[in-house]
């Protein structure tokens, strides 16, 4: 039997270190999965990336 491949749409979006966990669980919420977090162009920003399933 074969399955179908998954497909994946993604998104970046900013993260202020002072609200992180509120931004990760509301996006979390919404069926976005963190798959990374880089710093961003200054020291309180941060920026996350996520994916999810296509529908």
């Amino acid at each position: 039997m074969v399955r179908p491949m998954k497909k994946w749409e993604y998104l970046t979006a900013p993260v202020l270190i002072h609200n992180t966990k509120m931004i990760l669980d509301n996006f979390g919420a919404d069926g976005w999965e963190l798959v990374q977090v880089l710093q961003g162009a200054t020291p309180e920003q941060l920026v996350a990336y996520f994916k999810r399933e296509k529908q």
